[in-house]
């Protein structure tokens, strides 16, 4: 069998060489190569570790060595990220073994020239660790200091320092490089929400109701494989953070109802609001691209949910599913996920401010201003995405209301983790992750006149 250390090499190679997505290619290796339970957790911890943390790996790899990373052989970078990923970050991994594994991998992937390249640097690591040295070069930019000692680029540091100034900046990127916690939506039309709990208790699994969602669960422990788990074949449930969850409890869809859920690709908030629903009325579920759907088709047939109709259609080319008029619409846009990052630490790396200023801004607008037409007289629209980027959040609600005069904001109760009520009387919510213990979103609550 294939070692933990070793997979995850081949795995880091693999996102290198394909520029694939990092979850992909994880699910992609366990598939092929099943590990035990022990060994798939350190495996995972491995890869989405160095991935998070990689710009301090790097900064410590030049440290140690006497080469810039740019000229470092990309299977050497890796093989020492993995190491310094070990001593700094993973208390349970000795020293020793974080070593010598490293050294192993160097040889068996075609570096043993480097090999001792490898256990120099490492152990060099190892006992200035000893000794109390911080290999991090700080220098007198507050914004490249935090970059450097939480891993994200300066401007991603900077978008959130302009907003809420360095010190919460500074705790904003520690919760980011936390692993997430697994969040469920119970569904009511087949199970009760204890009855889950019970279920879970039975296999020493703790499940606690999330505060103000009905239907919130959520597990602090290791779960292992998810379809695994009691219920998830019946469909008593299904995966969703407490935060998306809030999408759907702000639309507040009544039965009986048309809604539109314009980007509903993979369908979580879609089968949200048809538990919220009862079943009952109509969903459009849309995208524009039809294979995007069949994720969402697929869940909605183990929830047993029979209110949606995908629409496959572009509503920014004046495409409309078959409907004149509807009750509600939720648009949860493309962006740039600045809310998620413990889940997608690799998006830290692939968004840049030219992409989102010259792709995503002008879509969402685009989208905004496309559905307007579509909601009744006295009819609703929720506007989320997972960003924390307010040229995307507020910005754009901003100039929709500005060039929109029969809009206006609608208020909407909310509960946050201290379980302190409050009503959002300007209808804009932004959930923050270190202060709420949910990702990272932002809700608008539109009502037309």
């Amino acid at each position: 069998m294939t070692s933990a250390r070793s997979l995850a090499f081949l795995t880091l190679r693999e996102i290198d060489r394909r520029d694939s997505y990092t979850d992909v290619v994880i699910d992609r290796t366990l598939t092929k190569h099943p590990l035990p339970v022990v060994d798939r957790r350190l495996f995972t911890e491995l890869v989405y570790g160095v991935i998070r943390r990689q710009r301090t790996l790097d900064c410590l790899i030049e440290v140690l060595g006497d080469r810039p990373i740019e000229k470092q052989p990309p299977d050497l970078r890796r093989i020492l990220q993995l190491g310094l990923c070990q001593l700094r970050y993973l208390d349970q991994i000795p020293a020793s073994a974080a070593v010598n594994t490293s050294v192993d991998l160097a040889k068996a992937h075609g570096l043993k020239g480097l090999s001792k390249v490898v256990n120099g640097m490492l152990r060099r690591y190892e006992r200035g660790q000893a000794q109390g040295i911080e290999f991090l070069a700080l220098t007198t930019d507050p914004i490249q200091n935090l970059g450097q000692k939480y891993s994200f680029p300066d401007w991603i540091i900077e978008t959130f320092q302009q907003q809420w100034g360095l010190e919460e900046t500074e705790a904003l990127c520690q919760y980011f490089n936390q692993p997430p916690t697994l969040d469920l939506r119970v569904n009511p039309l087949k199970v009760s929400r204890d009855h889950v709990i019970q279920a879970f208790a039975e296999i020493n699994l703790t499940a606690t109701a999330i505060a103000g969602l009905p239907q919130g669960l959520r597990l602090q422990e290791k779960t292992g494989s998810i379809p695994q788990l009691p219920g998830f074949k019946e469909g008593w449930w299904t995966v969703q953070d407490a935060s998306a969850q809030w999408v759907g409890q702000i639309l507040d869809p009544q039965a009986g109802e048309v809604i539109f859920d314009v980007c509903a690709a993979p369908g979580g908030k879609t089968t949200h609001l048809a538990e919220l629903m009862g079943d009952q009325g109509q969903i459009y579920a849309g995208d524009r691209t039809a294979s995007r759907l069949q994720k969402l088709a697929t869940t909605q047939q183990r929830l047993g949910l029979t209110a949606i109709k995908t629409w496959c259609g572009d509503l920014t080319k004046s495409d409309l599913p078959p409907i004149s008029q509807v009750d509600r619409a939720l648009l949860d846009v493309p962006c740039s996920g600045l809310g998620t990052l413990h889940r997608n630490p690799d998006l830290r790396w692939r968004q840049t401010p030219e992409s989102i200023q010259k792709t995503l801004i002008p879509l969402q607008g685009q989208l905004l201003t496309a559905i307007a037409p579509v909601v009744k007289s006295g009819g609703s629209l929720v506007y989320s995405t997972c960003t924390l980027n307010p040229a995307e959040n507020q910005g754009q609600i901003e100039q929709f209301l500005s060039t929109h005069p029969d809009w206006q904001p609608e208020s909407f109760p909310w509960i946050d983790s201290q379980q302190q009520r409050q009503t959002i009387t300007t209808g804009m919510l932004t959930i923050l992750p270190h202060h709420h213990h949910q990702d990272g979103f932002f809700i608008a609550k539109l009502k037309k006149a």
